[in-house]
């Protein structure tokens, strides 16, 4: 076991530094591509926080929709394969919601503030 801080805690710290310390003393273009820099790092924080539990959710739903094992990366070929033959459709029970949330799962690592995310977000635990 490594010692804290953890890598997510170190990423999300170096972050946290350039918005707060970094960020207000620049302009211009080179404001810009530190912003891009601070998304990056906020986006690979969110890929160590969540990425697993999402994997792990979407997997088990290809297992069940497919009704087959394989890794994540297999199913997923699998499934656009058959979807790409029209052996499956929109009409497939399961597979609607799937892709739907399959589709929400990676706005929230990457996009979580995108509106349209939001709405459906809101919608889904609203339950609505």
């Amino acid at each position: 076991m490594q010692d804290e801080p953890t890598p997510t805690e170190l990423v999300q710290a170096v972050a946290d530094f350039l918005r707060t310390d970094i960020a207000p003393l620049i302009s211009g273009h080179e404001a810009f591509k530190l912003r891009v820099g601070i998304n990056a790092l906020d986006l690979v924080v969110r890929q160590l926080t969540q990425a697993a539990a999402t994997d792990e959710a979407e997997h088990a739903q290809l297992k069940q929709l497919l009704g087959r094992d394989g890794d994540l990366l297999t199913l997923n070929r699998t499934l656009s394969e058959q979807i790409a033959s029209g052996a499956v459709d929109l009409t497939t029970p399961g597979l609607k919601d799937h892709l739907w949330q399959t589709t929400l799962a990676k706005l929230a690592v990457d996009q979580p503030n995108y509106a349209s995310y939001k709405r459906e977000a809101g919608r889904a635990t609203d339950g609505s």
